[in-house]
C-alpha cells in the first residue's frame, strides 16, 4: 500500500514546505496503558524519522515540526524536563543520519528560554549541518505564532523609531522578513494528528493559505510514511485558488 501511494505522487507538484502538529503522544501512552506521558513522546521518534525520511525521499524542501510550544512550558515540570532531555538525546543520536542524508537542521522560537545544555546541543547541530543540501528540517521550539508576530512587530517598530524605516514602508513582505521563518517558503500543507481541528497557535501568519490535513483517529506515535504520502496525495487533488475563481485558476494553469 505504501509503495502504491508513493508511486501515485506527482513529484512536480510537491508542497514546498510541510508543517506538522505532532499531536496525541499523551493519549497514545494512555491507550497503551501507561500513565507517564513521556512514554508517548519517546515512542514518537519512529514517526519523526519516517516523516523526515519520507520528505527527503520525495524531494520536499522544508519540513517544520511543532516540537514544543510556548504554552508547553505550563506542563508539569517533570514532563518539561523529560522533553528537554529527550530533545538533547534525539539530536545527538540522529545527527549522523542527518549528515548522511544531507538534512539541514534549523530551529525557530524563543530559543533563549531553552535550558543551556539544550541550546548548546541544538546550535552545534545547526552549525554542523549548515552546508547540507537536502531537506531543511525546522524544529519549532518554545514557539508560538503570537510570539512570532510580537517579536517581528517589535523589530520593525525599533527600526521605525530609529528612523531606519517609515511607517509607510511596513508591508506584508516586510513582516515576512522579520518573522523567525524569514527566507523560508510558507507551508503549503499542514498535517495534524490526533483529531483536533485547530492550528494551536502555530505559524499563524505563515499558514494563511496552507491546506490542512487532519488525521482523525491517528495519534502521532503511529504516523508513518504511508500517512505522509496519503496527505500529500490529498493535497495534490485540491484546487488552490488563493482568492481567485476556479475559472481564473484553470485559465492561468
Amino acid at each position: 500500500m505504501n509503495q502504491n501511494l508513493k508511486e501515485s505522487i506527482d513529484l512536480g507538484n510537491l508542497p514546498a514546505h510541510i508543517a506538522v502538529i505532532m499531536d496525541g503522544n499523551g493519549r497514545w501512552a494512555k491507550q497503551q496503558g501507561f500513565t507517564d506521558r513521556i512514554f508517548g513522546h519517546r515512542n514518537a521518534l519512529t514517526a519523526v524519522r519516517e516523516t523526515i525520511e519520507g520528505c527527503g525521499e520525495l524531494g520536499v524542501g522544508f519540513l517544520t515540526l511543532y516540537a514544543f510550544s510556548t504554552e508547553n512550558w505550563n506542563r508539569p515540570q517533570a514532563e518539561v524536563k523529560a522533553l528537554m532531555s529527550l530533545l538533547i538525546s534525539t539530536i545527538h543520536d540522529e545527527l549522523p543520519t542527518m549528515m548522511k542524508n544531507q538534512v539541514r537542521l534549523q530551529a525557530i522560537g524563543d530559543l533563549a528560554n531553552l535550558p543551556g545544555n539544550s541550546q548548546k546541543v541544538l546550535q552545534e547541530a545547526i552549525a554542523q549541518t549548515a552546508e547540507n543540501k537536502g531537506l531543511t528540517l525546522v524544529l519549532a521550539l518554545s514557539y508560538s505564532g503570537k510570539w512570532d508576530l510580537v517579536q517581528a512587530t517589535k523589530r520593525v517598530s525599533e527600526k521605525v523609531s530609529l528612523g531606519e524605516l517609515n511607517a509607510s514602508d511596513v508591508t506584508a513582505e516586510l513582516i515576512d522578513q522579520h518573522l523567525s521563518t524569514a527566507g523560508m517558503p510558507d507551508p503549503d500543507l499542514m498535517i495534524r494528528t490526533g483529531g483536533d481541528h485547530r492550528i494551536s497557535n502555530f505559524m499563524l501568519w505563515q499558514l494563511a493559505y496552507a491546506e490542512l490535513y487532519i488525521f482523525e483517529e491517528l495519534f502521532w506515535p503511529d504516523f508513518r510514511k504511508v500517512n505522509l504520502h496519503q496527505a500529500i496525495l490529498d493535497f495534490q487533488m485540491r484546487e488552490r485558488r488563493f482568492g481567485k475563481t476556479s475559472e481564473q485558476v484553470k485559465r492561468e494553469g
